[in-house]
């Protein structure tokens, strides 16, 4: 034995030092990995040559092992940290050998890079990250920070602390929006470190809250870090609960746990949202408590007037707060009581099948006495007797193929039940009444009556609806009744887009919220997956960066503004017409509807054509592109060299051992709390990407293998991530805000400032840890 270590625990040690070394060389990070992976096997494999390193592994030969096994104690549970009294036997840590470990690892790195990079399951989720790096990029580069960050500064610039606020409400934003922590700090670095140093903030503050507040897109939604640990996530759990099932007694995962083991990126996002916001309001919070007991060092701060209409705290709390609620819940409250609803009339052909008993009881004893400590006693029970009154009624029922008697009947039934106004109506007189209503509160003086001409339009709208208009009408018919209220009362939101316009925190705010809703609206409403989300993502800050160009030269952007509408009236004619024209039987209006959202979808794909040109022209686009493909490299590389050095740790039984350590713990809080402290000290040294796929795989099947929720489990990790772009020395976010910072400001006051904000993500990962709620309340309350 070397040094008095085990031979794994040496060979583990070489891998991380040989890690470590590289990343310190200032070698590409992504080839350094690969090439510690090389080099500490070719070390590895000399020193097991030599006969230098011997693995002491527990002897299965002996008689106390087999006493253990015959005592009903499983295998795969004996460790030599459990039961480190079991005779051992030297053995080497290349077993068969260095040179058929070296042939698997070829052969396997070559099968994961297929099934991970090239083909895999996962490589349709890993689109996205390229789609989100260049939506991300394409926004910075469009100069929407500066707009946020001087609009955002004037309006809570007079309350304490109020530009630290500004900065952590612009970087929740930008995480919303871009998602790139490094373009994020440069550019609030660059435009809010010298103003807040000039009004005689605090160096410390100001540096610490623009790089924490910078890492935000780590773990707001779209966040890279969620999509690659999404990815992971869900193999590591699938594998992990199918293992506890067997080792449980169980056939399968679905007959332990009763439900699928999956968990998906989309799901993560959910997830995500709520920690990402409590984080945010935690740096607000220590920001403004900071400017309470330190005035001198975070003053209020006038940063002048705005050319906006001033309006009285009466008007503003009416007309941006009292009436857009009283319109949201009183739409909300109709709902309740059926008169907005769906008005759907569409019928299935077959029958209901039956429902299934909540468990799966005909399993064997093992599993039965698995499944009833897992569930509990009164669950099982239950489903022991809905199991028995589905057998009793002959069992579960099938579905069958309704007459045409039975499918009119149900249609009547539904058309009975259907509310008078529909939830797509609903949907448009609420953004549309928002529209009158800001168009109204911006500019009290300004002449009402397009306004009111506008909302005159929404009544209507809403009449026809309700009066006119029935389950059973047809598309065309109903566009045609709604056709003149609509004009109307497109009339009125003209007028009131226009003096929103006027205002700047709207002009500012509203062109990238738009962009925010439909990204992660379509994600978190379960329309779609990340991937198809991302690239509307990525063609709308192309659109936007054009728009912004475009006004920046003085030319009209009218071609961008209809491709925009182009794009909503696709989605409108999807939503309310039959599109599928190779039936046999095509209606007019199918046809019309076809040809329309064809016409528009040839409109928005010239739009998109022509956004890229401005920027290709403005010489904006080959930048973001260039960019855009080195992050993305970087990220697929790290993959790959990643994979190369886990192999090496799997080779020579390193992955084992530090499983059979975590697993040799009774409590699985205890295992989870030794994972987050060891993913944290590795955040001082290594960044998220060689954390995620180098350690998670390795301690994924231990900690996604046990009780706790995947989707807690995933968003602990991603925010204990998220504290390594703050940690010293490594921290990438204070690298980037020293490379901007004025001469002024030392690393000292860099390292002092970001102290608070680490020990901020270390209550939130508290706060997390006995609240999981947090975490899994809006996953629930969202349907899959």
């Amino acid at each position: 034995m070397l040094f008095g270590l085990d031979g794994v625990e040496v060979g583990l040690i070489i891998v991380f030092l040989c890690l470590f070394g590289g990343i310190l060389s200032g070698f590409p990070v992504a080839f350094a990995i690969g090439g510690a992976g090389v080099i500490s096997f070719g070390i590895i494999a000399a020193l097991d040559s030599s006969g230098i390193l011997i693995h002491q592994a527990i002897d299965t030969s002996s008689a106390a092992y087999r006493d253990l096994v015959n005592a009903g104690i499983k295998s795969d549970t004996i460790s030599i940290f459990r039961y480190p009294d079991l005779p051992r036997e030297a053995i080497s840590v290349f077993p068969q050998g260095w040179e058929t470990a070296l042939d698997r690892n070829i052969s396997f790195i070559v099968n994961r890079m297929n099934e991970r990079v090239l083909a895999g399951q996962s490589i349709e989720t890993l689109l996205a990250v390229l789609m989100f790096v260049l939506m991300g990029i394409t926004l910075e580069r469009s100069k929407i920070a500066n707009d946020l960050l001087t609009t955002m500064a004037r309006v809570f610039g007079p309350l304490p602390g109020g530009l630290a606020v500004s900065v952590v409400v612009v970087g929740a934003f930008l995480a919303a929006s871009t998602g790139i922590v490094g373009a994020t700090v440069v550019t609030m670095g660059l435009l809010s470190l010298p103003t807040m140093l000039r009004n005689g903030y605090s160096p410390e503050l100001s540096t610490g809250v623009i790089a924490a507040s910078g890492t935000l897109g780590q773990i707001i939604p779209p966040s890279i870090v969620i999509v690659l640990l999404g990815t992971l996530a869900g193999d590591l759990y699938s594998t992990a609960q199918e293992s506890r099932a067997v080792t449980a007694g169980c056939s399968d995962a679905l007959t332990y746990l009763g439900e699928p083991a999956v968990v998906s990126v989309g799901t993560l996002f959910q997830a995500a949202m709520l920690p990402g916001i409590m984080l945010a309001l935690l740096y607000a919070l220590y920001a403004f408590g900071y400017a309470m007991f330190n005035p001198s060092k975070a003053p209020a701060v006038e940063l002048g007037a705005t050319s906006d209409e001033p309006i009285s705290k009466g008007e503003g709390f009416t007309w941006f707060v009292g009436l857009p609620v009283a319109l949201i819940a009183g739409v909300m409250l109709l709902g309740q009581v059926n008169i907005v609803g769906s008005q759907d009339i569409s019928v299935s052909g077959f029958s209901d099948a039956g429902q299934t008993a909540s468990l799966r009881t005909n399993v064997s004893d093992d599993c039965k006495a698995s499944m009833i400590e897992l569930h509990g006693q009164e669950k099982w029970d239950a489903a022991v007797a809905e199991q028995k009154a589905i057998d009793a009624a002959g069992g579960v029922a099938q579905a069958e193929r309704l007459t045409d008697e039975q499918m009119a009947d149900l249609q009547e039934q539904k058309i009975a039940d259907a509310a008078p106004i529909g939830t797509g109506i609903a949907t448009i007189i609420i953004l549309l009444g928002l529209t009158l209503i800001f168009g109204r509160g911006v500019s009290p003086s300004a002449d009402p009556k397009p306004l009111i001409v506008g909302a005159i339009g929404l009544l209507l709208l809403t009449l026809v609806d309700m009066v006119l208009i029935k389950p059973t009408t047809s598309s065309g018919v109903s566009v045609v009744l709604m056709l003149i209220p609509l004009v109307i009362a497109l009339y009125g939101c003209k007028h009131a887009a226009m003096r929103c316009a006027k205002n700047e925190l709207i002009r500012v705010v509203f062109p990238p919220l738009v962009l925010i809703v439909a990204v992660l609206g379509s994600i978190l409403g379960g329309i779609t997956n990340p991937t198809p989300a991302a690239a509307l993502g990525a063609g709308g800050a192309v659109m936007l960066a054009a728009y912004r160009k475009l006004q920046d030269q003085g030319k009209s952007g009218k071609i961008i503004l209809w491709a925009t509408g182009a794009v909503v009236l696709m989605l409108l004619v999807g939503m309310n017409f039959d599109l599928r024209i190779n039936n046999a039987d095509v209606s007019f209006e199918s046809w019309v509807g076809f040809f329309v959202a064809y016409g528009a979808f040839l409109f928005a794909a010239f739009g998109l054509v022509y956004a890229a040109w401005v920027l290709f022209a403005g010489g904006v686009l080959s930048p973001i592109v260039r960019e855009t493909a080195k992050v993305t490299s970087m990220v697929f590389t790290i993959l790959i060299g990643s994979q190369l050095l886990n192999l090496v740790v799997i080779s020579f039984g390193g992955e084992h051992y530090i499983q059979q350590f975590l697993k040799s713990f009774d409590n699985e809080f205890t295992v989870f709390l030794i994972v987050m402290l060891v993913l944290f000290i590795l955040g001082f040294v290594l960044d998220f990407l060689e954390i995620i796929y180098i350690v998670i795989p390795i301690v994924g099947p231990v900690i996604y293998g046990g009780t706790f929720d995947p989707k807690w489990v995933t968003i602990m990790i991603a925010v204990n991530l998220q504290t390594s772009f703050l940690t010293p020395p490594f921290g990438f976010a204070l690298f980037y805000l020293r490379g901007v910072a004025p001469a002024s400001v030392t690393t000292g006051h860099i390292y002092r400032g970001i102290i608070p904000f680490v020990l901020i993500q270390v209550v939130g990962l508290a706060i997390l840890w006995f609240f999981p709620s947090i975490v899994t309340i809006v996953p629930a309350l969202i349907p899959n």
